[in-house]
C-alpha cells in the first residue's frame, strides 16, 4: 500500500521520526536539518533532495514551535531581528572562508574536524556548566508561568552587558545590552554557520544564553523565530529547483506538528539546568555520529554510515523521551501539590 508515493511502513517511520525531532526542535530550537538531512542521505536520497526536504521540514516545524513559544511569552522579536541581521552578514563572510578552503583543497577535512570539535566542545561546556550549577531552575508564579527575570546570568554575559556602548536595547529577562554587542555575537555565530554550512541553531541558542544573558526558554523561542526566516528562504530556493520532496516533508510535518508543541511547552516546565544537560547530551551524541560518518568515509566503509544513523536515531529517541518523561513528572507533582477545589 502506498500513500503520497511511499510505502505505509516508510510513512509511519517518517511520522514517528518527525514526532521525535519536533519535540527536540520545540525544546532546543535546533535538531531539524541537523538530524533529518544525514538520515535522508543514509537512506539513499540525493544530496539536494535531502537538504531541500530537510530545510522545508525545518521551516514548517519552526513555524509551529515558534507559535507555541509566542503563546508562552518566550520570543523576543526585537532581538530576533537583530540576530538575523548580524547572522546574515556573518554567514556571507563564513562562505568566503569556506570557498577559499575549497580552492586550496582543504575544505572537506577542515570543516569535518571543526564540526565535530565544535559540537563536542559546546556539548561538554554546556553539560559541565549545567551540572556545576545544578539545583537552580525556572521559578514559576502562581499561574504556572515561568518567572524569567529571576534567572542567574552567566559571568561572560554579565561582562558583555557591562559594556554600555549606546544605543542600549532592552531584552526579555529584565536587562539591557548594547546593540553593538548583540550584532557582534550574531556576526560571530553567523560566521561559524557559514563556514560549517549548517543552520547554526546549536550555536545560536547557547550564544544567546551564555554571551548575551537571555533566559534559556527565551533563547530557544527567539532562535526558532530566526529559523523561520532562514528555513523559509532556503526551502523556497530548493523548491524552485524541484529538490523538495513532499512525500518526505508531509509525513515528517504530520509528526512534528504535535512534537514541536510538546517540546515548546516542556521548556516552561523543565528546570533550566536540565534543559542545558539534555542539550549538551544531544550535541555530544551528534558529534560522535558525525565523527563515525567521517571515519567511515576515510576508510571507505559504508557500514559506518548506518552506525552513524543509528546513533542519530538513538539520540533523538533518548533525549526526546527524557524531555517528555521529565515534563510529565513535573505536571504530576504539581497536580498532587495543588489544592483541591474543596480546599
Amino acid at each position: 500500500m502506498e500513500i503520497l508515493g511511499i510505502s505505509l511502513a516508510l510513512l509511519v517511520m517518517f511520522v514517528g521520526f518527525g514526532l521525535l525531532i519536533g519535540i527536540l526542535f520545540g525544546f532546543f530550537g535546533m535538531g531539524g536539518s541537523f538530524l533529518v538531512t544525514p538520515a535522508l542521505l543514509v537512506m539513499g536520497y540525493d544530496a539536494n533532495v535531502a537538504v531541500g526536504s530537510g530545510l522545508a521540514f525545518v521551516f514548517g516545524t519552526s513555524v509551529i514551535a515558534t507559535l507555541k513559544h509566542r503563546d508562552l511569552g518566550q520570543v523576543d522579536y526585537k532581538l530576533g531581528v537583530l540576530m538575523i541581521a548580524g547572522t546574515t552578514a556573518g554567514i556571507e563572510v563564513g562562505k568566503i572562508g569556506l570557498e577559499y578552503l575549497q580552492h586550496i583543497g582543504l575544505a572537506g577535512s577542515v570543516v569535518s574536524v571543526a564540526y565535530v570539535v565544535l559540537l563536542g566542545g559546546i556539548g561538554v561546556f554546556v553539560t559541565y556548566e549545567a551540572l556545576k550549577g545544578a539545583g537552580g531552575g525556572i521559578d514559576h508564579d502562581v499561574d504556572g508561568d515561568a518567572n524569567l527575570e529571576d534567572e542567574e546570568i552567566p559571568e561572560i554575559a554579565q561582562k558583555i552587558q557591562s559594556y554600555r556602548v549606546p544605543p542600549m536595547i532592552s531584552i526579555r529577562g529584565g536587562f539591557t545590552v548594547s546593540l553593538w554587542m548583540v550584532l557582534l555575537v550574531a556576526f560571530a555565530t553567523g560566521l561559524l554557520s557559514g563556514f560549517l554550512g549548517v543552520g547554526g541553531g546549536f550555536i545560536r541558542m547557547p550564544a544567546l544564553f551564555y554571551l548575551i544573558g537571555v533566559p534559556v526558554p527565551v533563547a530557544v523561542g527567539t532562535d526558532l523565530f530566526e529559523i523561520v526566516f532562514s528555513g523559509g528562504i532556503g526551502s523556497f530556493l530548493y523548491a524552485q529547483s524541484g529538490a523538495v520532496d513532499l512525500s518526505i516533508v508531509a509525513p515528517l510535518l504530520a509528526g512534528s506538528a504535535l512534537g514541536a508543541r510538546v517540546g515548546a511547552a516542556a521548556t516552561n516546565l523543565v528546570e533550566e539546568d536540565d534543559i542545558k544537560v539534555y542539550f549538551g547530551i544531544m550535541l555530544l551524541l551528534g558529534s560522535i555520529a558525525v565523527a563515525v560518518r567521517e571515519v567511515g568515509g576515510l576508510l571507505e566503509m559504508p557500514i559506518f554510515d548506518t552506525v552513524s544513523l543509528a546513533i542519530i536515531l538513538g539520540a533523538a529517541l533518548l533525549v526526546s523521551g527524557a524531555v517528555v518523561y521529565n515534563g510529565v513528572t513535573i505536571l504530576r507533582e504539581e497536580d498532587q501539590t495543588s489544592p483541591s477545589p474543596a480546599d
